[in-house]
Protein backbone atom coordinates (compact mmCIF):
# COMPACT_ATOMS: atom_id res chain seq x y z
CA UNK A 1 0.00 0.00 0.00
CA UNK A 2 1.49 3.34 -0.92
CA UNK A 3 2.32 5.34 2.03
CA UNK A 4 0.32 7.93 -0.26
CA UNK A 5 -2.94 6.20 -0.21
CA UNK A 6 -5.47 5.57 2.12
CA UNK A 7 -6.40 2.05 3.68
CA UNK A 8 -8.17 -0.14 0.85
CA UNK A 9 -11.98 -0.64 2.03
CA UNK A 10 -13.94 -3.57 1.16
CA UNK A 11 -16.92 -2.66 -0.87
CA UNK A 12 -20.18 -4.14 0.08
CA UNK A 13 -19.81 -7.64 -1.19
CA UNK A 14 -16.98 -8.50 0.82
CA UNK A 15 -14.51 -7.60 3.96
CA UNK A 16 -11.27 -7.33 4.27
CA UNK A 17 -9.60 -10.32 6.23
CA UNK A 18 -6.34 -12.26 6.58
CA UNK A 19 -3.76 -9.33 6.40
CA UNK A 20 -5.54 -7.44 3.57
CA UNK A 21 -7.16 -10.52 1.60
CA UNK A 22 -10.80 -9.85 1.00
CA UNK A 23 -13.76 -12.53 2.55
CA UNK A 24 -16.31 -13.66 0.82
CA UNK A 25 -19.27 -13.19 2.71
CA UNK A 26 -20.99 -16.68 1.50
CA UNK A 27 -18.26 -18.31 3.33
CA UNK A 28 -19.33 -16.52 6.66
CA UNK A 29 -20.62 -19.74 8.57
CA UNK A 30 -22.44 -17.31 11.10
CA UNK A 31 -23.77 -14.25 10.52
CA UNK A 32 -21.69 -11.38 11.93
CA UNK A 33 -18.86 -13.81 12.37
CA UNK A 34 -15.75 -13.08 10.61
CA UNK A 35 -13.66 -16.09 8.87
CA UNK A 36 -10.98 -14.82 10.31
CA UNK A 37 -12.56 -16.07 13.46
CA UNK A 38 -12.43 -19.45 12.80
CA UNK A 39 -9.36 -21.34 13.91
CA UNK A 40 -6.21 -21.44 11.49
CA UNK A 41 -5.79 -24.53 9.02
CA UNK A 42 -3.41 -27.14 9.51
CA UNK A 43 -1.61 -26.65 6.56
CA UNK A 44 -0.60 -22.71 8.00
CA UNK A 45 0.59 -24.64 11.37
CA UNK A 46 2.49 -26.96 9.76
CA UNK A 47 4.47 -23.82 7.76
CA UNK A 48 4.31 -22.19 11.27
CA UNK A 49 5.58 -25.09 12.85
CA UNK A 50 8.34 -25.59 9.82
CA UNK A 51 9.81 -22.30 9.95
CA UNK A 52 10.25 -21.63 13.74
CA UNK A 53 12.79 -24.54 13.41
CA UNK A 54 15.13 -21.31 13.02
CA UNK A 55 13.33 -20.15 16.42
CA UNK A 56 14.83 -23.39 17.47
CA UNK A 57 18.71 -23.00 15.78
CA UNK A 58 18.32 -19.54 17.60
CA UNK A 59 17.08 -20.69 21.19
CA UNK A 60 19.64 -23.37 20.77
CA UNK A 61 22.60 -21.21 20.31
CA UNK A 62 21.33 -18.46 22.98
CA UNK A 63 21.13 -21.36 25.64
CA UNK A 64 24.52 -23.90 24.65
CA UNK A 65 26.97 -21.27 25.07
CA UNK A 66 25.89 -20.58 29.06
CA UNK A 67 26.44 -24.21 29.57
CA UNK A 68 29.69 -23.82 27.13
CA UNK A 69 31.26 -21.51 28.93
CA UNK A 70 31.53 -23.41 32.13
CA UNK A 71 32.44 -26.41 30.48
CA UNK A 72 35.24 -25.40 27.90
CA UNK A 73 38.12 -25.44 30.90
CA UNK A 74 41.19 -25.13 28.80
CA UNK A 75 40.69 -26.30 25.61
CA UNK A 76 40.56 -23.02 23.54
CA UNK A 77 44.27 -21.30 23.14
CA UNK A 78 45.80 -24.09 25.99
CA UNK A 79 44.48 -21.37 28.91
CA UNK A 80 41.38 -21.04 30.64
CA UNK A 81 39.13 -18.06 29.83
CA UNK A 82 38.91 -14.78 30.47
CA UNK A 83 36.20 -12.64 31.25
CA UNK A 84 37.02 -11.15 28.04
CA UNK A 85 37.43 -14.30 26.72
CA UNK A 86 33.73 -15.26 27.28
CA UNK A 87 32.43 -11.43 26.71
CA UNK A 88 33.74 -11.84 23.37
CA UNK A 89 32.81 -15.22 22.34
CA UNK A 90 29.05 -14.46 23.68
CA UNK A 91 29.20 -10.93 21.79
CA UNK A 92 30.41 -11.72 18.59
CA UNK A 93 27.45 -13.64 17.55
CA UNK A 94 25.42 -10.68 17.94
CA UNK A 95 27.67 -8.16 16.30
CA UNK A 96 27.38 -10.61 13.46
CA UNK A 97 23.10 -10.73 13.24
CA UNK A 98 23.06 -6.89 13.78
CA UNK A 99 25.41 -6.56 10.59
CA UNK A 100 23.41 -8.98 8.53
CA UNK A 101 20.11 -8.08 9.70
CA UNK A 102 19.56 -4.69 7.48
CA UNK A 103 21.35 -7.28 4.50
CA UNK A 104 18.65 -10.18 4.94
CA UNK A 105 16.40 -7.69 4.46
CA UNK A 106 17.33 -6.78 1.42
CA UNK A 107 17.89 -9.97 0.00
CA UNK A 108 14.55 -11.02 1.16
CA UNK A 109 12.93 -8.69 -0.98
CA UNK A 110 15.08 -9.58 -3.95
CA UNK A 111 15.28 -13.39 -3.90
CA UNK A 112 12.33 -14.02 -1.37
CA UNK A 113 11.35 -14.99 2.50
CA UNK A 114 12.24 -18.76 1.71
CA UNK A 115 15.82 -18.24 0.07
CA UNK A 116 16.80 -16.30 2.96
CA UNK A 117 15.60 -18.98 5.26
CA UNK A 118 17.23 -21.71 3.21
CA UNK A 119 20.62 -19.34 3.15
CA UNK A 120 20.64 -19.02 7.03
CA UNK A 121 20.57 -22.85 7.42
CA UNK A 122 23.84 -23.02 5.80
CA UNK A 123 25.30 -21.02 7.67
CA UNK A 124 24.10 -22.40 10.70
CA UNK A 125 25.43 -25.94 9.78
CA UNK A 126 28.74 -24.51 8.96
CA UNK A 127 28.99 -21.92 12.29
CA UNK A 128 27.84 -24.91 14.24
CA UNK A 129 30.59 -28.16 12.73
CA UNK A 130 33.60 -24.94 12.87
CA UNK A 131 32.64 -24.28 16.65
CA UNK A 132 33.26 -28.21 17.51
CA UNK A 133 36.25 -28.15 16.02
CA UNK A 134 37.76 -25.06 17.54
CA UNK A 135 41.32 -25.16 18.97
CA UNK A 136 41.87 -21.39 19.52
CA UNK A 137 39.76 -18.60 20.75
CA UNK A 138 39.95 -17.24 17.63
CA UNK A 139 38.75 -19.64 15.63
CA UNK A 140 35.92 -20.02 18.19
CA UNK A 141 34.91 -16.57 17.20
CA UNK A 142 34.92 -17.33 13.81
CA UNK A 143 32.52 -20.38 14.25
CA UNK A 144 30.40 -17.96 16.17
CA UNK A 145 30.53 -15.13 14.30
CA UNK A 146 28.72 -17.37 11.53
CA UNK A 147 26.29 -18.66 13.52
CA UNK A 148 25.71 -14.77 14.48
CA UNK A 149 25.20 -14.02 10.92
CA UNK A 150 22.58 -16.76 10.72
CA UNK A 151 20.93 -16.09 13.69
CA UNK A 152 20.53 -12.09 12.51
CA UNK A 153 18.85 -13.16 9.02
CA UNK A 154 16.54 -16.16 10.46
CA UNK A 155 15.48 -13.69 13.84
CA UNK A 156 14.18 -11.60 10.72
CA UNK A 157 12.98 -13.22 8.26
CA UNK A 158 11.07 -16.05 9.27
CA UNK A 159 8.37 -13.35 11.94
CA UNK A 160 8.19 -12.09 8.48
CA UNK A 161 7.26 -14.82 6.48
CA UNK A 162 4.49 -15.86 9.01
CA UNK A 163 3.21 -12.67 9.47
CA UNK A 164 2.57 -12.72 5.67
CA UNK A 165 0.70 -15.44 5.43
CA UNK A 166 -1.13 -16.04 8.70
CA UNK A 167 -4.96 -14.81 9.13
CA UNK A 168 -5.70 -11.63 10.61
CA UNK A 169 -7.45 -12.94 14.01
CA UNK A 170 -4.07 -15.60 14.98
CA UNK A 171 -1.05 -13.89 13.52
CA UNK A 172 -0.11 -13.02 17.42
CA UNK A 173 -0.53 -16.18 17.89
CA UNK A 174 0.83 -18.13 15.34
CA UNK A 175 4.31 -15.68 15.52
CA UNK A 176 4.53 -16.64 18.50
CA UNK A 177 5.35 -20.27 17.75
CA UNK A 178 8.45 -18.77 16.60
CA UNK A 179 9.19 -17.32 20.10
CA UNK A 180 8.13 -20.59 21.65
CA UNK A 181 10.43 -22.68 19.40
CA UNK A 182 13.20 -20.07 20.82
CA UNK A 183 12.47 -21.06 24.33
CA UNK A 184 12.54 -24.27 23.43
CA UNK A 185 15.56 -24.66 21.94
CA UNK A 186 16.72 -23.00 25.10
CA UNK A 187 15.49 -25.92 27.37
CA UNK A 188 16.63 -28.33 25.14
CA UNK A 189 20.10 -26.53 24.40
CA UNK A 190 20.37 -26.51 28.92
CA UNK A 191 19.08 -30.10 28.59
CA UNK A 192 22.52 -30.83 26.65
CA UNK A 193 24.57 -29.20 28.44
CA UNK A 194 23.42 -31.01 31.95
CA UNK A 195 23.75 -34.16 30.39
CA UNK A 196 27.42 -33.93 28.62
CA UNK A 197 28.31 -31.85 31.54
CA UNK A 198 27.66 -34.44 34.24
CA UNK A 199 28.02 -37.14 31.78
CA UNK A 200 30.31 -36.99 28.79
CA UNK A 201 34.14 -36.31 28.35
CA UNK A 202 35.03 -33.42 29.80
CA UNK A 203 37.32 -32.74 27.11
CA UNK A 204 34.93 -33.15 24.49
CA UNK A 205 31.42 -32.49 25.93
CA UNK A 206 31.62 -28.60 25.05
CA UNK A 207 32.36 -30.25 21.36
CA UNK A 208 29.05 -31.67 21.48
CA UNK A 209 27.25 -29.21 22.57
CA UNK A 210 27.35 -26.73 20.14
CA UNK A 211 28.13 -29.32 17.13
CA UNK A 212 24.41 -30.63 17.55
CA UNK A 213 23.31 -27.31 16.57
CA UNK A 214 23.67 -28.42 12.88
CA UNK A 215 21.21 -30.93 12.84
CA UNK A 216 18.00 -28.65 13.58
CA UNK A 217 19.09 -26.63 10.44
CA UNK A 218 19.49 -29.61 8.58
CA UNK A 219 16.36 -30.94 9.16
CA UNK A 220 14.88 -27.27 8.28
CA UNK A 221 16.75 -27.93 4.41
CA UNK A 222 14.79 -30.70 3.60
CA UNK A 223 11.49 -28.85 4.67
CA UNK A 224 12.49 -25.51 3.05
CA UNK A 225 12.16 -27.50 -0.51
CA UNK A 226 7.97 -28.17 0.39
CA UNK A 227 7.24 -24.70 1.92
CA UNK A 228 5.71 -22.07 -0.29
CA UNK A 229 6.80 -18.47 -0.74
CA UNK A 230 4.39 -15.92 0.72
CA UNK A 231 1.85 -14.68 -1.96
CA UNK A 232 2.89 -10.68 -1.34
CA UNK A 233 6.03 -11.64 -2.24
CA UNK A 234 4.89 -13.67 -5.44
CA UNK A 235 2.77 -10.90 -6.61
CA UNK A 236 5.54 -7.98 -6.20
CA UNK A 237 7.72 -10.56 -8.56
CA UNK A 238 4.68 -10.92 -11.19
CA UNK A 239 3.76 -13.91 -10.38
CA UNK A 240 0.21 -14.09 -9.86
CA UNK A 241 -1.26 -17.44 -10.39
CA UNK A 242 1.70 -18.65 -7.67
CA UNK A 243 0.18 -16.58 -5.13
CA UNK A 244 -3.34 -17.55 -5.89
CA UNK A 245 -2.04 -21.48 -5.81
CA UNK A 246 -0.80 -20.09 -2.04
CA UNK A 247 -3.98 -18.46 -0.80
CA UNK A 248 -5.87 -21.08 -1.37
CA UNK A 249 -4.06 -23.57 0.03
CA UNK A 250 -3.27 -21.35 3.27
CA UNK A 251 -7.12 -20.16 3.07
CA UNK A 252 -8.49 -23.88 3.09
CA UNK A 253 -11.76 -24.81 2.77
CA UNK A 254 -13.15 -22.09 4.40
CA UNK A 255 -12.22 -20.11 1.05
CA UNK A 256 -14.69 -19.87 -2.15
CA UNK A 257 -12.52 -19.72 -5.72
CA UNK A 258 -14.32 -16.17 -5.46
CA UNK A 259 -12.54 -15.31 -2.14
CA UNK A 260 -9.30 -16.37 -3.61
CA UNK A 261 -9.67 -14.25 -6.66
CA UNK A 262 -10.85 -11.00 -4.21
CA UNK A 263 -7.55 -11.75 -1.93
CA UNK A 264 -5.36 -11.85 -5.28
CA UNK A 265 -6.74 -8.70 -6.53
CA UNK A 266 -6.82 -7.08 -3.52
CA UNK A 267 -2.97 -7.70 -3.19
CA UNK A 268 -2.76 -6.69 -7.04
CA UNK A 269 -4.28 -3.51 -5.76
CA UNK A 270 -1.86 -2.91 -3.13
CA UNK A 271 1.03 -3.63 -5.23
CA UNK A 272 0.13 -1.04 -8.14
CA UNK A 273 -0.78 1.58 -5.18
CA UNK A 274 3.03 0.92 -4.11
CA UNK A 275 4.10 0.86 -7.99
CA UNK A 276 2.67 4.44 -8.56
CA UNK A 277 3.86 6.10 -6.05
CA UNK A 278 7.63 5.10 -6.17
CA UNK A 279 6.81 6.57 -10.38
CA UNK A 280 5.58 9.47 -8.60
CA UNK A 281 8.50 10.11 -5.90
CA UNK A 282 10.77 9.20 -9.06
CA UNK A 283 9.49 11.92 -11.09
CA UNK A 284 9.83 15.16 -8.39
CA UNK A 285 13.32 14.02 -7.44
CA UNK A 286 14.81 14.11 -10.68
CA UNK A 287 17.08 16.56 -10.48
CA UNK A 288 17.72 14.99 -6.83
CA UNK A 289 20.39 12.09 -4.97
CA UNK A 290 17.35 9.40 -4.66
CA UNK A 291 17.75 6.81 -2.15
CA UNK A 292 16.23 3.26 -2.80
CA UNK A 293 12.36 3.51 -3.46
CA UNK A 294 11.86 1.57 0.26
CA UNK A 295 14.41 3.72 2.36
CA UNK A 296 13.35 6.78 1.07
CA UNK A 297 9.66 5.72 2.07
CA UNK A 298 10.53 4.81 5.57
CA UNK A 299 12.39 7.79 6.42
CA UNK A 300 10.32 10.48 4.74
CA UNK A 301 6.87 8.79 5.50
CA UNK A 302 5.77 10.46 9.03
CA UNK A 303 3.51 7.25 9.46
CA UNK A 304 6.60 4.89 8.76
CA UNK A 305 9.36 6.62 10.65
CA UNK A 306 7.00 6.46 13.57
CA UNK A 307 6.20 2.83 12.84
CA UNK A 308 10.43 2.33 12.64
CA UNK A 309 10.52 4.07 16.03
CA UNK A 310 8.08 2.00 17.57
CA UNK A 311 9.53 -1.20 16.57
CA UNK A 312 13.36 -0.05 17.63
CA UNK A 313 11.92 1.01 20.79
CA UNK A 314 10.16 -2.57 21.34
CA UNK A 315 13.42 -4.87 19.77
CA UNK A 316 16.01 -2.20 21.86
CA UNK A 317 13.98 -3.14 25.11
CA UNK A 318 14.02 -6.37 24.94
CA UNK A 319 17.68 -6.70 24.87
CA UNK A 320 18.43 -3.91 26.79
CA UNK A 321 16.45 -5.29 30.01
CA UNK A 322 19.51 -8.04 30.22
CA UNK A 323 17.15 -11.21 29.70
CA UNK A 324 19.51 -12.26 27.18
CA UNK A 325 22.92 -11.77 29.86
CA UNK A 326 20.76 -14.56 32.12
CA UNK A 327 20.38 -16.98 28.95
CA UNK A 328 23.90 -16.53 27.75
CA UNK A 329 25.61 -16.21 31.44
CA UNK A 330 22.85 -18.12 34.00
CA UNK A 331 25.47 -20.72 34.35
CA UNK A 332 28.10 -18.60 35.34
CA UNK A 333 25.55 -16.65 37.92
CA UNK A 334 24.30 -20.06 39.34
CA UNK A 335 28.22 -20.97 39.87
CA UNK A 336 28.72 -17.77 41.17
CA UNK A 337 26.11 -18.50 43.70
CA UNK A 338 27.38 -21.75 44.69
CA UNK A 339 24.68 -24.22 43.24
CA UNK A 340 26.45 -27.57 43.35
CA UNK A 341 24.87 -28.21 39.21
CA UNK A 342 24.61 -24.81 37.52
CA UNK A 343 23.47 -26.32 33.92
CA UNK A 344 20.56 -28.01 36.05
CA UNK A 345 19.56 -24.38 38.04
CA UNK A 346 19.63 -22.90 34.38
CA UNK A 347 17.52 -25.36 32.96
CA UNK A 348 14.96 -23.96 35.90
CA UNK A 349 15.06 -20.97 34.13
CA UNK A 350 14.81 -22.17 30.58
CA UNK A 351 11.39 -24.17 31.79
CA UNK A 352 10.01 -21.53 33.20
CA UNK A 353 10.61 -19.10 30.17
CA UNK A 354 9.13 -21.92 27.88
CA UNK A 355 6.29 -22.43 30.03
CA UNK A 356 5.27 -18.82 30.10
CA UNK A 357 5.86 -18.08 26.39
CA UNK A 358 3.06 -21.00 26.11
CA UNK A 359 0.58 -18.74 28.35
CA UNK A 360 1.54 -15.75 26.09
CA UNK A 361 0.50 -17.84 22.82
CA UNK A 362 -2.71 -18.74 24.09
CA UNK A 363 -3.28 -14.92 25.31
CA UNK A 364 -1.38 -12.96 22.91
CA UNK A 365 -4.59 -12.19 20.85
CA UNK A 366 -7.30 -12.27 23.14
CA UNK A 367 -5.75 -10.02 25.93
CA UNK A 368 -3.91 -7.44 22.97
CA UNK A 369 -0.08 -6.45 22.45
CA UNK A 370 0.05 -3.73 24.04
CA UNK A 371 -1.92 -4.54 27.19
CA UNK A 372 -0.14 -7.82 27.45
CA UNK A 373 3.08 -5.57 27.61
CA UNK A 374 1.89 -3.06 30.49
CA UNK A 375 0.89 -5.92 32.65
CA UNK A 376 3.87 -7.75 32.64
CA UNK A 377 6.63 -5.62 32.86
CA UNK A 378 6.20 -4.71 36.44
CA UNK A 379 6.65 -8.16 37.07
CA UNK A 380 10.24 -7.91 35.69
CA UNK A 381 11.14 -4.83 37.13
CA UNK A 382 10.00 -6.50 40.56
CA UNK A 383 11.98 -9.80 39.76
CA UNK A 384 15.01 -7.30 38.99
CA UNK A 385 15.32 -5.45 42.04
CA UNK A 386 14.60 -8.57 44.44
CA UNK A 387 17.34 -10.07 42.30
CA UNK A 388 19.59 -7.34 43.09
CA UNK A 389 18.03 -7.00 47.08
CA UNK A 390 19.53 -10.87 47.06
CA UNK A 391 22.70 -9.87 45.96
CA UNK A 392 23.28 -7.52 48.82
CA UNK A 393 23.53 -9.86 50.98
CA UNK A 394 25.97 -11.96 49.19
CA UNK A 395 30.03 -11.11 48.75
CA UNK A 396 31.69 -12.58 45.88
CA UNK A 397 35.27 -12.84 46.25
CA UNK A 398 38.23 -15.12 46.18
CA UNK A 399 38.53 -15.60 50.31
CA UNK A 400 37.35 -18.46 51.76
CA UNK A 401 35.11 -17.21 54.35
CA UNK A 402 32.71 -15.51 51.50
CA UNK A 403 31.64 -19.03 50.23
CA UNK A 404 28.27 -18.57 48.78
CA UNK A 405 27.89 -22.09 49.85
CA UNK A 406 27.64 -20.84 53.50
CA UNK A 407 24.57 -21.54 55.66
CA UNK A 408 24.13 -17.49 55.77
CA UNK A 409 23.98 -17.38 51.64
CA UNK A 410 22.18 -19.71 50.76
CA UNK A 411 18.37 -18.25 51.71
CA UNK A 412 20.40 -15.52 49.54
CA UNK A 413 20.90 -17.72 46.64
CA UNK A 414 17.31 -19.13 46.47
CA UNK A 415 15.74 -15.75 46.65
CA UNK A 416 17.69 -14.47 43.53
CA UNK A 417 16.83 -17.75 41.86
CA UNK A 418 13.12 -16.90 42.53
CA UNK A 419 13.87 -13.49 41.50
CA UNK A 420 15.05 -14.47 38.15
CA UNK A 421 12.30 -16.49 37.80
CA UNK A 422 9.64 -14.30 38.37
CA UNK A 423 11.32 -11.78 36.06
CA UNK A 424 11.94 -14.41 33.40
CA UNK A 425 7.96 -15.11 33.52
CA UNK A 426 7.12 -11.30 33.36
CA UNK A 427 9.38 -11.62 30.23
CA UNK A 428 8.23 -14.63 28.20
CA UNK A 429 4.66 -13.12 28.27
CA UNK A 430 5.25 -9.70 26.97
CA UNK A 431 8.86 -8.63 25.66
CA UNK A 432 9.79 -11.74 24.64
CA UNK A 433 7.12 -11.80 22.07
CA UNK A 434 5.23 -8.65 21.30
CA UNK A 435 8.42 -7.00 19.28
CA UNK A 436 8.68 -9.68 16.62
CA UNK A 437 4.80 -8.63 15.84
CA UNK A 438 6.94 -5.62 14.47
CA UNK A 439 5.61 -6.68 10.84
CA UNK A 440 2.21 -5.35 11.64
CA UNK A 441 3.28 -1.64 11.76
CA UNK A 442 4.48 -1.60 8.33
CA UNK A 443 2.78 -1.01 5.03
CA UNK A 444 3.90 -3.75 2.63
CA UNK A 445 6.19 -1.28 0.61
CA UNK A 446 8.89 -0.72 3.51
CA UNK A 447 8.03 -3.97 5.69
CA UNK A 448 10.86 -6.15 5.39
CA UNK A 449 13.41 -2.91 5.12
CA UNK A 450 11.82 -1.73 8.56
CA UNK A 451 11.92 -5.22 10.25
CA UNK A 452 15.42 -5.88 9.21
CA UNK A 453 16.52 -2.29 10.54
CA UNK A 454 14.37 -3.36 14.03
CA UNK A 455 15.93 -6.70 13.93
CA UNK A 456 19.33 -5.10 13.80
CA UNK A 457 18.30 -2.98 16.90
CA UNK A 458 18.09 -5.99 19.03
CA UNK A 459 21.08 -7.75 18.08
CA UNK A 460 22.75 -4.25 18.62
CA UNK A 461 21.42 -3.97 21.72
CA UNK A 462 22.53 -7.66 22.63
CA UNK A 463 25.50 -7.23 21.48
CA UNK A 464 25.87 -4.63 24.25
CA UNK A 465 24.61 -6.68 26.84
CA UNK A 466 27.11 -9.84 26.03
CA UNK A 467 30.16 -7.43 25.89
CA UNK A 468 29.06 -5.40 28.70
CA UNK A 469 27.84 -8.09 31.15
CA UNK A 470 30.32 -9.71 33.13
CA UNK A 471 32.35 -6.54 33.30
CA UNK A 472 29.02 -4.71 34.62
CA UNK A 473 29.29 -7.04 37.66
CA UNK A 474 32.82 -6.66 38.22
CA UNK A 475 32.30 -2.57 38.44
CA UNK A 476 28.82 -1.69 39.74
CA UNK A 477 28.42 -5.18 41.81
CA UNK A 478 25.44 -7.91 40.58
CA UNK A 479 23.13 -6.27 42.87
CA UNK A 480 23.34 -2.46 41.22
CA UNK A 481 23.71 -4.25 37.97
CA UNK A 482 20.13 -5.91 38.21
CA UNK A 483 18.98 -2.13 39.30
CA UNK A 484 20.32 -0.75 36.49
CA UNK A 485 18.23 -3.40 34.22
CA UNK A 486 14.96 -2.49 36.54
CA UNK A 487 15.37 1.23 35.84
CA UNK A 488 16.10 0.47 31.87
CA UNK A 489 12.52 -1.82 32.25
CA UNK A 490 10.90 1.07 34.24
CA UNK A 491 12.02 3.81 31.35
CA UNK A 492 10.87 0.99 28.47
CA UNK A 493 6.94 0.81 30.10
CA UNK A 494 6.43 4.69 30.18
CA UNK A 495 7.33 4.97 26.53
CA UNK A 496 5.20 1.77 25.76
CA UNK A 497 2.23 3.24 27.52
CA UNK A 498 2.71 6.36 25.51
CA UNK A 499 3.41 5.50 22.05
CA UNK A 500 2.44 1.97 21.36
CA UNK A 501 -1.17 1.39 19.66
CA UNK A 502 -3.10 -1.66 19.87
CA UNK A 503 -2.88 -4.27 16.48
CA UNK A 504 -4.14 -7.22 17.71
CA UNK A 505 -7.21 -8.54 15.28
CA UNK A 506 -5.73 -5.85 12.40
CA UNK A 507 -5.12 -6.79 9.29
CA UNK A 508 -1.58 -5.70 8.27
CA UNK A 509 -2.77 -2.92 6.01
CA UNK A 510 -5.35 -1.84 8.68
CA UNK A 511 -2.36 -1.71 11.45
CA UNK A 512 -0.33 0.21 9.45
CA UNK A 513 -2.71 3.18 9.18
CA UNK A 514 -3.19 3.21 13.25
CA UNK A 515 0.53 5.91 12.89
CA UNK A 516 -1.34 8.32 10.88
CA UNK A 517 -1.12 11.89 13.10
CA UNK A 518 -4.45 11.53 14.77
CA UNK A 519 -3.66 8.63 15.94
CA UNK A 520 -0.35 9.31 17.07
CA UNK A 521 0.63 9.55 21.37
CA UNK A 522 -1.90 6.40 22.67
CA UNK A 523 -1.89 6.69 26.14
Amino acid sequence: MSSAEEPLIAGSNGSESNDGFIEDPDTHAVPGKHPDDAAPGLFIWLLAFSAGISGLLFGYDTGVISATLVSIGSSLSGRPLSSLDKSVVTSCTSLFALIISPFASILADSLGRKRVIFVADGLFIVGALLQAASSTVAIMVVGRSIVGAAVGAASFVVPLYIAELAPAAHRGRLVTTTVIFITLGQVVAYIVGWLFGEYGSKDTAWRWMVGLGALPAAVQLGILFLMPETPRWLVRSGRSEDARAVIKKVSGQRASSRSVDATLKNIEIEVRAEDEASRRRARTTQNAIRLPDSLHELIHVRRNRRALAIACLLQGLQQLCGFNSLMYFSATIFTMLGFPIPTLTSLVVAVTNFGFTIVALIFIDRVGRRRILLWSIPFMVLGLLLAGYGFSFIKLSSNSDDNPTEPSYQGAAILILISIMVYVAGYAIGLGNVPWMQSELFSLNVRSLGSGIATATNWGANFVIGLTFLLLMDALTPTWTFVLYAVLCAVGYGLIWSFYPETAGLSLEEAATLLEDENWGLG
